[in-house]
């Protein structure tokens, strides 16, 4: 979401504000119940989803969904600078780049903002405004593997002031398999995604794709988003964005907040945490909800989480 600086309110940031709230909270304050899901209470309070029924999407737009945790920070990071490379069109620092997140206010400034637009959300894709789907635009779904999902949620949750601290590792993934965290369950969103992968204005990439090869990644997400890139943009795009990049300067691009959303940004780290039990219990859940499914073979799971 591009806000210019004067509309993005000037200082303190949007994220420092929201910071500054959360610090004054309760853990018990910190997540609210919508239509059956928990949100967080300070980045997206009701008034915002209640205001996104209004929300007029267009055919140039390019919605990016994805599920907490499974790397949207950094693919937003990439089409911004696709984006930026082929019409020029800079994103101030520090901007709220899920739809979910933005006031009313900042809701009603997007709607003047020029086309190509980039909207990101983690919301159940059955909880996006209709319009998106009306108007055909082109949406890029990220996912990540549910046990590095899980474990990256986890840590998350441990070092974001907006969000309760977990009572322990074993609680936290019982509550993710259940649903039971932000944004709601894993697997309803991944098997809402299924139904939609077919579609032609959609295209699915993985966390894992982008770490294995992430210049092949960014050449398939230029030509999809219709911005093409020469193959020295793709080069240096690539160059600026791997993790380590990404990392490096997540103190100019997101603030003190860069170390927490940008953690270890490794493939397997589950294994630190998972027990054989909480394995197979994963294991199990995901061969009861994705198996056989195309998204389910698109994650790899035997390669990625045996």
């Amino acid at each position: 979401m591009s806000l210019s600086a004067a509309q993005h309110g000037g200082c303190p940031t949007w994220r420092q504000s929201k910071m500054e709230l959360a610090r004054t909270m309760r853990d018990e304050e910190k997540l609210y119940r919508h239509a059956g899901v928990l949100y967080p209470s300070v980045l997206c309070p009701a008034e915002n989803l209640e205001a996104l029924k209004a929300t007029e999407a267009r055919s140039e737009d390019i919605l990016l969904m994805s599920f907490p945790k499974c790397g949207f920070n950094w693919m937003v990071a990439v089409l911004r600078k696709i984006m930026k490379s082929v019409s020029g069109k800079a994103f101030p620092p520090d901007t709220p780049p899920q739809m979910e997140f933005s006031s009313p206010d900042m809701q009603r400034m997007l709607a003047q903002e020029p086309s190509p637009r980039l909207i990101g959300t983690h919301l159940h894709p059955d909880k996006i405004p209709q319009s998106f789907k009306e108007k055909k635009t082109k949406t890029l779904i990220l996912i990540r593997n549910p046990k590095d999902t899980a474990v990256s949620f986890y840590h998350f949750m441990e070092n974001n002031p907006a969000l309760p601290k977990t009572e322990s590792w074993d609680k936290f993934f019982s509550d993710f398999v259940t649903g039971e965290v932000p944004f709601g369950s894993y697997f309803d969103h991944a098997t809402a995604c299924e139904k939609i992968i077919h579609e032609p204005n959609t295209m699915v990439i993985t966390y894992e794709e982008l770490k294995e090869d992430l210049t092949g990644s960014i050449r398939q997400i230029s030509q999809f988003s219709g911005l093409p890139l020469t193959e020295d943009e793709v080069q240096t795009i690539a160059a600026e964005s791997t993790f380590r990049a990404m990392l490096t300067v997540s103190k100019d691009t997101h603030s003190s907040f860069g170390s927490v959303l940008f953690r270890k940004g490794e493939v397997g780290d589950w294994k630190n945490l998972f027990t054989k039990a909480q394995s197979r219990q994963m294991d199990e859940e995901f061969t009861r909800r994705l198996g056989g499914t195309r998204l389910g073979a698109k994650l790899k799971y035997d390669v990625y989480c045996r």
